[in-house]
């Protein structure tokens, strides 16, 4: 019997999880197309029903006849008004925090610069902490049932443990980040996942994207560190260790610049948003590894300068460009996904950087035309991994991999 996350695999917990999708899928719905859809008797469907209406996850919406004879039907549709997910993004110079109804419509959003990497993991554990239980006792949630949070962090994770193997960019070697961030919340026992951020960032793309539900889809980070998540068929590709789509230290220039993952010419060292920033715009930069506000104001400064004519910014935003063609044609060769959707910093530098891209990834992709594969901008902004994380957990609850609410006691 498998441990942890997949511990509530009752015949009646997983007919509830059947029937929770069910209704996802086809409200507004009668009990009886629930039943004919899933092939469980009406009775069971009933029972169903009426306890996930007790636990807030489905909602009566009036009668139709549904074009049928006989009695009218009582319709069906999910209760968007009674739990949340959370989702929380660990990235070297921000916290972005998303909270989602149970349709992963948005409740909260919020984007807080915080230098990570200079904060150690000890003080991240402790901010993480802290934003999950403000956003669990803000007014957004009031009322309703937190089922779970999501942490997204750029690095080697296993999902299993919630343990953060490697992140470079952040300075963390096997920290524990699910345990340590469970222990300093109210409640202990509620659902924590740790996933890679490109992972999740994919997630949100394929579910709530300018692309949703394209199959075969590709999300690339534009941050200090660059990663891939990597939807084929519909599915998220993890790989046999969970570490696939580790594009950003493939190295594309043997002589190149070092890495922070102690290599040198990856792509991440090309074409991340620390060397961007050093050619766009050399005279601002300081001398030092960038903080959060260094970064946040220098992407700015960069974008105006290029918007203005500036050679230099427009050149290192152009050479970037190159770079990540290479990287998408590498994609292309080995994934073949219809579209790549690059986000975070690279949004704002799209207009310079992605012409390049897509020249650059036609003409070293061994298909003709980057095998019909685009390149595109996301839509999602610095929240994509956030938001990723906490459609996850509304995901894993209708799945049943995490407790459903307890029923509410009516009052009276």
């Amino acid at each position: 019997m498998s441990t942890g996350s997949v511990s509530f695999q009752t015949v009646r917990e997983t007919n509830l999880g059947v029937v929770l999708r069910t209704v996802r899928a086809m409200a507004p719905c009668s009990r009886a197309s629930v039943a004919s859809d899933t092939g469980l008797n009406k009775t069971t469907v009933s029972s169903l029903v009426s306890d996930l209406i007790s636990r807030g996850l489905v909602r009566e919406t009036g009668v139709t006849a549904e074009h049928r004879v006989g009695r009218p039907g009582v319709m069906l549709a999910l209760d968007d008004s009674s739990v949340a997910a959370i989702g929380v993004e660990v990235n070297v110079d921000y916290l972005s925090v998303v909270a989602v109804d149970l349709l992963t419509h948005d409740l909260l959003i919020r984007h807080v610069p915080f230098d990570a990497r200079s904060a150690g993991p000890d003080e991240c554990v402790r901010q993480i902490a802290a934003t999950v239980r403000e956003t669990m006792d803000g007014p957004e949630l009031r009322g309703r049932t937190v089922v779970g949070a999501s942490l997204a962090v750029p690095g080697l994770i296993d999902t299993a443990t919630g343990t953060v193997r490697r992140a470079p960019n952040l300075g963390w070697v096997e920290v524990p980040l699910r345990e340590r961030v469970r222990a300093l919340l109210p409640d202990p026992a509620l659902p924590v996942q740790v996933d890679n951020d490109a992972n999740l960032g994919a997630l949100a793309e394929y579910l709530t994207g300018s692309f949703a539900r394209t199959p075969d889809l590709v999300y690339v980070t534009g941050e200090i560190g660059i990663g891939a998540g990597l939807v084929t068929g519909g599915e998220l590709l993890r790989g046999a260790g969970g570490f696939a789509g580790e594009i950003g230290h493939v190295p594309l220039a043997g002589d190149g610049p070092a890495c922070a993952c102690g290599r040198r010419g990856c792509l991440e060292a090309l074409a991340g948003i620390d060397p961007i920033l050093r050619e766009a715009v050399p005279d601002r930069v300081p001398d030092r590894v960038l903080s959060a506000s260094d970064i946040t104001a220098l992407v700015a400064v960069a974008v105006e300068r290029a918007a203005e004519g500036d050679a230099t910014a427009v050149e290192a935003f152009e050479r970037a460009g190159t770079w990540l063609g290479r990287g998408v044609a590498m994609l292309a060769n080995v994934v073949n996904p219809q579209v790549v959707v690059l986000g975070g910093y690279f949004v704002p530098m799209g207009p310079w950087l992605l012409p390049n891209c897509r020249a650059t990834a036609s003409a070293h992709a061994f298909a003709p035309d980057a095998g019909g594969c685009r390149v595109e901008l996301s839509s999602l902004g610095l929240s994509a991994a956030a938001r990723g994380g906490a459609a996850a957990m509304v995901h894993a609850l209708e799945a049943g991999l995490l407790p459903l609410p307890a029923p509410r006691v009516r009052a009276g």
